[in-house]
């Protein structure tokens, strides 16, 4: 994906994804985030701990290299990555030149090579900001053809990523663990087990025993432990300290003190001459645990992307030149036929040429079922054909695709800041200095009030407090649980567009629906049928489908459909006549058919009183009868609506049971509408209303403060969308609407509104939590630290306990976020019954 891409903003601007490594805490989120909003082109810039990413937003195009060099100066790094492309029809040296000026120009390449005479060409970029598929359209823009060297597929890099860090924090840990063991058993087996003080001093004497954890304490130090020192004492020196700061402070001072004990002790007053050996090694091994476990659980932060990734296919089975060609995904083209065989993904969007089969859309409407496709249909990446073969022509392929778009969203999404992080952020901007000046004052009020030895008291309370601080868990509390969540979502078939739709939907109270697409299917159908003695239904139906034939009413058009549902011959019309706003009149085989509305039957002198109570209970059902003559006899009532959604009763009720009151806008008469709303259980009906009025309505909803979310699938959808505090819009709807709104609805389905709304509720209450337990940790240990409890009771806290406490904080936070994966919906597809009966919704009469 090329989820790094620079992408063009309402405000005109780009915005770009840059990837950053070597952020370990919110203080060094606040940190980067300040020197690119810094940039003089730069309006604004999101950076998110656990994406490991910064969204910026340009006031004109994007600055990739600029970007890349502020953050670098800021003490962090954007990766970078090496792509060779191979080249087809350079001819000259001028070639070469203008293919190297095309790349070198594309937004994120540092540095382009083209060879003639291999015909490859060598890409220095920055990595996840620019991606081969960019790079070889930069090619094909100039008139060449390209294609990246090697069949393997573009990976999830920043997956790869991830896993190399994990990797190399595993084998420091091992190596700092296997060090450390020796010293910790020396110096505290001997204060904890009787007997190993005197076996110590008897076999490998108290000065050399001191010397053993010089020497294997300093491999920790500067061999795993090395990475807090590279990154924390730069960070110090720009004044601008981070978590690795406050590492190699405290190590250092317990490191430092130790080697003056060993080798100086002169220098120290009397009964200070103690060594810290085991805390320093002890501390980087325990934050190193931390850190790994902290990797391994950021990994499965993002596994909705892996698993979404997963299901784009690897190939695709390609006819070019009358010849079937497997081609790496990224080689098919729009226009491109396409043949998928029984058990295979299809490769990309398109449309059926040719062939017929069921596919699997599980993955994009959360359906169940296979749809059946044949020529003309429209088939998407990713889904999974089940029995048949067929061909189709590609339509959409690459970032294009609703696959990728999805992907897209969801990244978005994730990388997304909500209102409730601002706080976070202004307290983690002074978090760390002020760790450090109550280190400071700490180790000044033991020195002068501290019981002897006083240095040593100082020393030791000082390096707790700076060890128990923890400002990682404050910057991983919010993304970790926002990843997680709009993770969970996207496998809901529920996608955040905008992660603060995320936080936004749990204030709502308010759901506005819109009716036809929304509540109800979105196409008539015939839903009754009553005949006069004398009548069949199959001759009524076929004599009134053929007629209906020669108009493009919506009504007429459901009347053929279920005539051929039923496998009925439609013969041929003579002498058709429509009279506008009664009915239509022709010729069938002779006989003479009418149909039309109650007023056209009175206006021919038929009679309708026979079916007057048929009627009556058509209108309490909210469906507008049309009525049918044969021959000059009244023959049967017909009732054609747009009926209701089997699940939406049910997604009525979840909204109610979640609390939440439900308001129905639709442009049918008012008691058509009311008739509707009966039937379904909403509880505000707003009726008559014109397709540019939605907005004033969402606005009224609003009145008294209250928050409303509006659900629609239309283009006349889009303003009221926009004017909600949440727009939520039906996957299968147009375009517009979806761009329109805050969150995306991937089935189509009603319940997916209580499903968004109860997974909004559960992500808040997460990060909620994991911001009590991040602010709490730190309030509350950060004076045990310092010693606050010694007057009271005696009790002080060892650097080595505050370091475990400081690395399981972390974990903490990220298990309790990564709870959120076993959310369950408040509606699922099985929750439907079978055999529930479509409720039909009304159809204003012609």
């Amino acid at each position: 994906m090329a989820s790094g891409t620079a992408k063009r903003t309402e405000n005109t601007g780009e915005t770009l994804s840059l990837p950053i490594e070597g952020m370990t805490c919110a203080s060094c989120v606040g940190r980067v985030e300040k020197v690119l909003v810094g940039l003089p082109h730069v309006t604004a810039a999101n950076v998110n701990l656990a994406t490991e990413r910064a969204e910026i937003t340009f006031r004109g195009p994007a600055d990739p290299a600029g970007a890349a060099l502020a953050v670098e100066t800021a003490g962090y790094s954007v990766p970078e990555d090496t792509t060779e492309l191979a080249i087809e029809g350079m001819t000259c040296a001028s070639c070469v030149g203008r293919v190297e000026k095309a790349l070198k120009a594309a937004p994120g390449v540092l540095g382009a090579s083209v060879n003639l005479a291999t015909e490859k060409a060598t890409i220095r970029h920055l990595a996840g900001v620019v991606t081969p598929a960019v790079l070889e359209e930069v090619v094909r823009n100039v008139g060449y053809e390209a294609r990246r060297v090697g069949d393997e597929p573009v990976g999830d890099r920043e997956r790869e990523g991830r896993q190399r860090e994990y990797r190399a924090l595993t084998r420091s840990l091992g190596l700092a663990a296997l060090l450390t063991l020796p010293v910790f058993a020396l110096e505290m087996g001997s204060h904890l087990i009787p007997g190993v003080h005197e076996w110590v001093m008897d076999t490998i004497g108290h000065r050399e025993s001191w010397y053993l954890q010089f020497v294997l304490t300093t491999l920790v130090l500067f061999g795993p432990g090395l990475r807090f020192f590279r990154k924390g004492i730069p960070a110090l020196m720009r004044l601008a300290p981070d978590m690795n700061s406050l590492v190699a402070l405290g190590t250092a001072a317990a490191y430092g003190y130790s080697v003056v004990a060993t080798f100086a002790s002169w220098v120290l007053p009397a009964g200070t001459v103690n060594v810290y050996y085991e805390a320093a090694a002890v501390i980087v091994t325990l934050i190193l645990l931390g850190r790994t476990l902290e990797a391994k659980a950021k990994g499965r932060t993002s596994e909705a992307i892996k698993r979404l990734m997963g299901l784009q296919a690897k190939t695709a089975r390609v006819v070019r030149n009358g010849e079937t060609v497997e081609v790496p995904l990224d080689q098919v083209r729009a226009g491109d036929l396409v043949q998928v065989r029984p058990g295979e993904k299809v490769p990309v969007d398109g449309e059926v040429t040719e062939g017929s089969s069921f596919v699997d859309e599980s993955m994009i409407t959360g359906e169940p079922v296979p749809v059946q496709k044949a020529a003309g249909a429209a088939v998407v990446g990713g889904t999974i054909n089940k029995t048949g073969s067929f061909t189709f022509r590609a339509t959409k392929v690459g970032a294009d695709t609703v696959l990728a778009q999805i992907i897209r969203m969801v990244e978005q999404a994730q990388g997304s800041k909500l209102p409730i992080q601002a706080l976070v952020d202004k307290v983690t901007m002074w978090f760390v200095p002020a760790v450090m000046a109550a280190a400071a004052l700490t180790f000044l009020v033991w020195l002068v009030f501290g019981p002897e030895p006083a240095m040593t008291f100082a020393l030791v309370n000082a390096v707790a407090v700076l060890i128990i601080a923890c400002p990682c868990a404050m910057g991983l509390a919010t993304p970790t649980s926002i990843m997680v969540g709009t993770g969970r979502g996207a496998e809901l078939g529920v996608l955040f567009r905008k992660g603060e739709a995320l936080q936004s939907l749990k204030g709502v109270e308010v759901v506005a629906l819109d009716k036809t697409g929304t509540l109800t299917k979105g196409r008539p159908e015939l839903t009754d049928l009553i005949v006069a003695p004398g009548f069949s239904d199959a001759e009524v139906l076929g004599l009134v489908a053929a007629v209906e034939t020669r108009s493009e009413h919506p009504i007429a058009e459901a009347i053929v459909e279920a005539a051929k549902a039923r496998g009925l011959g439609l013969a041929p019309v003579d002498g058709f006549d429509a009279v506008p706003g009664y009915g239509v009149s022709a010729g069938v085989q002779g006989r003479r058919i009418e149909v039309g509305a109650d007023r056209y039957m009175q206006r021919l002198g038929y009679p309708v009183a026979d079916f007057a109570a048929a009627a009556a209970r058509l209108g309490d059902e909210g469906k507008s009868p049309l009525y049918a003559a044969v021959d000059g006899r009244l023959a049967a009532i017909i009732a054609v609506a747009d009926p209701i959604k089997p699940s939406t009763p049910q997604a009525i009720a979840a909204l109610h049971a979640l609390g939440l009151k439900v308001a129905m806008i639709t442009g049918d008469n008012r008691r058509t509408a009311e008739a509707i709303a009966r039937q379904v259980g909403i509880d505000q009906v707003v009726a008559e209303v014109l397709p540019d009025g939605k907005v004033e309505v969402v606005k009224r909803l609003r009145d008294g403060g209250r928050q409303v979310a509006f659900v629609g699938d239309g283009i006349n959808d889009a303003p009221a969308l926009a004017e909600a505090d949440v727009g939520l819009a039906i996957g299968t709807g147009t375009d517009i609407a979806i761009e329109s709104a805050d969150v995306v609805l991937m089935s189509g389905d009603l319940r997916g509104v209580a499903n968004a709304i109860a997974l909004s509720k559960a992500t808040i209450r997460n990060i909620k939590q994991n911001l009590f337990w991040a602010f709490a940790y730190n309030v509350l240990l950060i004076p045990v630290a310092a010693g606050v409890l010694y007057p009271i009771d005696g009790t002080l806290l060892s650097p080595v306990v505050a370091a475990g406490a400081m690395a399981l904080s972390s974990v903490f936070v990220l298990g309790n976020a990564l709870r959120l994966r076993g959310f369950q919906p408040a509606m699922t597809n099985d929750a439907l019954e079978t055999g529930l009966d479509a409720a039909p919704a009304a159809l204003a009469t012609r």
